[in-house]
């Protein structure tokens, strides 16, 4: 999540843009013909009873960043606290024994099935999105031995960009930059203009975090595959919100992170997906005592464990995998085609109310308007976005804000209601009515 700049500010950091003090009664001001049809939609939900299973955020209007950061579940807050004194303090370094070292490829199988089409044994949890991503494309390249080019784009998270520039200067290669349109994304044919018998590895992102695009998982691809390279593909606004299916698409390679919509808390470890034809071909390059083939042998030499297992450095962070399982558990209870459609009925609400409600306001709409290619976000632009991102968060209602001038609305569907977004994009309008004070009403 982005924090919003450029507002005036007082001692302490505090933004000072509505003098007044005073804030909004989002319930108040939402038109009457939004609300009835919030309420509506929220009647008719039928994951509406999830959720309860989230920790309330007092003072809090609406939170609309889920695809930043996932509320927490309630589940996991006795989870944590009974860690401490039935696991840790009870078990001490027994517990490595009892589950600890297996738990990150048990969780992966686990994300795996739940939430990304995947067969057991193809994926693990570890490290940071940023490392994971790292180790599966320098293993890649290093795979594909006589070409000399790696396919992006430069609409791609900043992450994505620098590993892979780092990456290209350590190995003397060379990116070819799709340059996408940016309400949109990447499509295959703007892949296949550019892919070679040079291209080594393609990565790209399944849905764009700018314009919640989502790319076309099969033909791009098979479109990697026909010219000879491998597809690194970034998960991070995918896993937990729309389904996937890496097995069936053949992907050879997937990053995500856990802390948007697989609700793992700030830090969260990600996850890595390697298909299992290609296991054997790849040599990750940060080798780690975990990920040898017997880590307790303190051998010599790095011999690699066989399998997903091999893709491991360190130790597993267990406490960050904690919260995920409870989350990963609620998905299964909804299953992923009913999160997806409550998502696409979020989205579909939001544009709806923007089109009414904050067009006449000089907002755009800057995601796609077809739900098959939006993933579950909405992202709104207006040039004032930067200063009434700053006087929302401070009204409590909080989405966030991409340069130029993009406010993401992101919908995490099972903790967000439809009365919720009614609330959230009223006080959207009420600061672009007046960014310098609340309404008198």
């Amino acid at each position: 999540m982005t924090t919003p700049s450029g507002a005036t500010t007082a001692p302490g950091g505090a933004p000072v843009l509505d003098p007044a003090g005073a804030v909004p009664d989002a319930a108040v001001l939402t038109p009457p013909d939004v609300a009835e049809r919030a309420a509506a939609l929220d009647a008719a939900d039928p994951l509406a009873r999830y959720r309860d299973r989230f920790v309330q955020s007092p003072g809090l209007v609406a939170y609309l960043d889920g695809n930043s950061l996932g509320r927490p579940l309630r589940a996991t807050r006795d989870r944590l606290a009974g860690f401490v004194d039935d696991v840790w303090a009870s078990r001490l370094i027994r517990a490595w024994d009892e589950g600890w070292m297996d738990a990150p490829t048990e969780l992966g199988d686990t994300i795996g099935r739940v939430t990304l089409g995947a067969a057991a044994g193809q994926t693990v949890v570890a490290d940071s999105t940023t490392v994971m991503l790292y180790k599966l494309a320098r293993a890649a390249v290093g795979a594909r031995p006589g070409r000399d080019e790696i396919v992006a784009d430069t609409e791609n998270f900043p992450t994505d960009r620098f590993v892979l520039e780092g990456i290209a200067a350590e190995r003397g290669m060379t990116i070819r930059w799709i340059e996408p349109d940016p309400a949109l994304g990447v499509t295959v044919d703007d892949v296949a203009g550019v892919v070679s018998e040079r291209t080594a590895l393609v990565l790209l992102s399944h849905v764009a975090f700018k314009s919640a695009f989502v790319a076309d998982m099969p033909a791009i691809t098979r479109a990697v595959h026909d010219a000879g390279a491998l597809v690194l593909w970034d998960l991070c606004h995918s896993a937990g919100a729309v389904p996937v299916e890496l097995d069936a698409c053949a992907v050879d390679l997937a990053v995500g992170c856990t802390y948007k919509f697989l609700n793992g808390g700030p830090g969260a470890p990600a996850f890595g997906y390697v298909a299992r034809e290609l296991q054997h071909q790849l040599r990750q390059p940060v080798q780690g005592w975990m990920g040898a083939a017997d880590p307790f042998a303190m051998g010599p030499a790095y011999e690699p464990a066989a399998g997903i297992r091999q893709f491991i450095s360190g130790t597993p962070p267990v406490v960050g995998m904690l919260p995920m399982r409870d989350m990963l558990a609620v998905l299964e209870e909804a299953g992923m085609a009913a999160v997806r459609a409550k998502s696409v009925a979020l989205t579909e609400f939001v544009i709806e109310v923007a089109d009414r409600k904050l067009a006449p306001l000089g907002v755009e709409v800057a995601s796609p308007r077809d739900a098959a290619v939006r993933g579950s976000h909405v992202t709104l632009e207006h040039p004032r976005f930067q200063e009434t991102t700053a006087l929302l968060w401070r009204w409590g209602v909080v989405p966030d804000f991409r340069p130029p001038s993009g406010m993401r609305i992101g919908l995490s569907p099972l903790s967000t209601s439809f009365t919720e977004v009614a609330r959230g994009l009223t006080l959207v309008a009420e600061a672009l009515r007046d960014p310098g004070a609340s309404p008198a009403r």
